[in-house]
């Protein structure tokens, strides 16, 4: 079993993906691993579609994000939220966070399982909405292609912890 930490490290962006269908049961193990995620007050305001139809992830491609991973991935995955079912605190939309975990959740389940993603959220959400048949209140939050990687691309940098961590207060770091 693969240690979690090292799972994170792999996760890249993956934007070449080979066509080779994902059985159904894998699928399913994506989809319970974004289920298990924590939301506010637990309202769970998300639904996720999972697009493995050649014409309808056409569609989505068309509406934007990056053009070989959203044609070439074998499953799309669609991630709505339901607003009105989160929080709403200090001027902040939870919604957002509650899709923030769960996608992330698929998307290291999926890294586990040799799977490439790739987090799009520069989309036509009309257009997306309009190939699925999404209701007006629900958002489309993210597009994840999903694929049998067909690149390996090398970790990108990352700030240190010295750069990020403080301890016990504020400490001022010039970015």
């Amino acid at each position: 079993m693969a240690d979690l930490l090292d799972i994170i490290a792999r996760r890249r962006s993956i934007r070449r993906m080979k066509d080779t269908p994902i059985a159904p049961d894998v699928i399913e193990r994506l989809f319970e691993a974004a289920r298990l995620a924590p939301s506010w007050a637990n309202s769970q305001c998300w639904d996720f579609i999972a697009v493995t139809d050649p014409e309808k992830r056409a569609r989505l491609a068309r509406a934007g994000g990056p053009k070989a991973a959203m044609e070439a991935a074998p499953l799309i995955v669609v991630a709505c939220a339901r607003p009105q079912a989160s929080g709403h605190r200090n001027e902040l939309d939870y919604f957002m966070l509650d899709m923030g975990i769960a996608v992330e959740h698929l998307v290291l389940e999926a890294t586990s399982l040799g799977l490439g993603t790739c987090w799009v959220g520069w989309f036509d959400e009309d257009m997306v909405k309009d190939a699925l048949d999404i209701p007006a209140d629900v958002r489309v939050v993210a597009l994840v292609p999903v694929g049998y990687p067909a690149e390996d691309p090398p970790a990108r940098a990352r700030r240190s912890l010295a750069e990020i961590l403080s301890w016990n207060g504020w400490q001022h770091r010039s970015p």
